[in-house]
């Protein structure tokens, strides 16, 4: 993982402690919004488990979360924007953080799979 987290560091050219917050964050947010399986072989090709919260409450809970959840889960796309944005990345820097974890999971993991949790979140164009 350390060496994952390095990559993705220096692709978007930001600390390593950064880039394992927006790791975590990005995620935590495919963990709530895709299929569970699938989402999982890519936390498995990342080596990342020890970086996703499985006491997060699943998506659509509560009244904010049930309105959010009926807008496509992009308002859960748009608060894990914030929350990227709040720890200090700036646009460009997500995009590159998201886009070194999609080839690096592409890597150790079926290109499908990978594939099938992008699409499965129409709101993660938001972040891509």
């Amino acid at each position: 993982m350390d060496q994952i987290i390095a990559r993705i560091a220096s692709a978007a050219g930001i600390s390593e402690e950064l880039a394992q917050q927006a790791v975590k964050i990005i995620l935590n947010f495919l963990a709530k919004e895709a299929p569970e399986d699938k989402v999982q072989m890519l936390i498995d090709a990342l080596g990342a488990n020890s970086l996703v919260d499985a006491s997060s409450p699943a998506s659509g809970g509560g009244l904010l979360g049930g309105m959010l959840g009926s807008m496509g889960g992009m308002g859960a796309a748009m608060a894990a924007l914030n929350e990227l944005t709040s720890a200090g990345l700036g646009m460009g820097e997500v995009k590159s953080v998201a886009s070194e974890m999609i080839s690096v999971a592409k890597e150790n993991t079926d290109e499908q799979v990978v594939d099938d949790v992008i699409n499965s979140v129409p709101a993660l164009s938001q972040i891509l």
